[in-house]
């Protein structure tokens, strides 16, 4: 697995990271042997940087975790954990809840430090109080040793921008806006973290399964002629012999601005094919077919969290 250095960290993060939110039945229900396989598996084919959150499968995701590597030398990894949302319409970002969150997300992977520590989603809360008591907490804990490097995670692009602005941060991790059909963190984003030294990670390359053939979750909150598009885009893939997925994903890969692409599952075969895709050439002229397809839907995306923080 190629890897890329992340910002100014010095971490070598592998192109392709394994994200843990489906251990914690974010998606559907999974047994033990299906945690353990896939971790292990992402670990022996180089997806050894780890994303998870206490939020998924509110605590389930970390507490498996720990299960799973339990047996792993710690220098094998590099770990991703998150604070701040807890459930579905639960965020705490006080000062107070930091240190009892970094404490409990140690404990539940069972290791003395934490490689990152992202604030989780911080467009449901106002942001005066990521820069002016969350952040300000975390690197405190920063300094005791517990975690190493610092940043944020949310989805709207403003509030890159708007922390940026305020203060420093180590590292951040955007979703669903590098995609085939989504490119707006390398337009409106990546030119500022590059001029910061900000580390750059991204996540979703499926963009919530909307450049998949699998059935779209419910949930999705794309508009219809967005949907309509993608399910276009993998018509014409599957026409050529290819899965839009593969594809997806190779895109997502390709951007040296980006340390590292997080995607998720608890079914190995999943990462094993990954792995294998991300190993593969790229097919040119279908990608211009595709984003051709796309060209209509481009960049469209749609409200999350506080309306002034889209």
């Amino acid at each position: 697995m190629k890897t890329r250095l992340l910002g100014k960290t010095g971490l070598q993060l592998p192109i392709l990271s394994f994200g843990a939110s489906s251990l914690g039945q974010e998606f559907r229900k999974v047994s033990i042997d299906e945690v353990f396989a896939s971790v292990r598996v992402a670990l022996d084919c180089g997806l050894n940087f780890i994303d998870t959150s206490p939020f998924y499968g509110r605590g389930m995701s970390e507490v498996l975790l720990g299960i799973a590597l339990k047996d792993v030398p710690r220098d094998s990894y590099t770990l991703c954990t998150k604070l701040g949302r807890y459930d579905l319409n639960h965020f705490d970002f006080s000062a107070k809840r930091v240190e009892e969150s970094v404490d409990v997300s140690l404990h539940r992977l069972g290791t003395d430090h934490l490689d990152i520590v992202l604030c989780h989603d911080i467009e449901y809360t106002n942001l005066r109080q990521i820069t002016g008591e969350t952040l300000l907490a975390l690197r405190k804990i920063q300094q005791q040793g517990k975690v190493k490097f610092v940043g944020f995670s949310g989805y709207p692009m403003k509030i890159f921008k708007s922390i940026l602005a305020q203060t420093a941060v180590d590292c951040v991790l955007s979703y669903n806006h590098y995609t085939l059909q989504n490119t707006q963190l390398a337009e409106e984003v990546i030119p500022l973290l590059k001029t910061k030294g900000v580390g750059v990670m991204s996540a979703g390359p499926f963009s919530a399964r909307l450049l998949t053939n699998a059935p779209l979750p419910a949930w999705l909150k794309e508009p219809e002629n967005v949907k309509a598009a993608a399910r276009a885009a993998a018509a014409h893939c599957t026409k050529k012999g290819v899965d839009i997925a593969k594809l997806a994903l190779q895109f997502s890969l390709a951007n040296p601005d980006i340390a590292t692409t997080i995607a998720g599952s608890a079914n190995p075969d999943n990462v094993r094919k990954w792995a294998q895709w991300a190993a593969e050439p790229m097919d040119q002229e279908l990608l211009s077919e595709v984003l051709e397809i796309l060209t209509p839907i481009r960049n469209i995306g749609h409200i999350e969290g506080l309306p002034e923080n889209n």
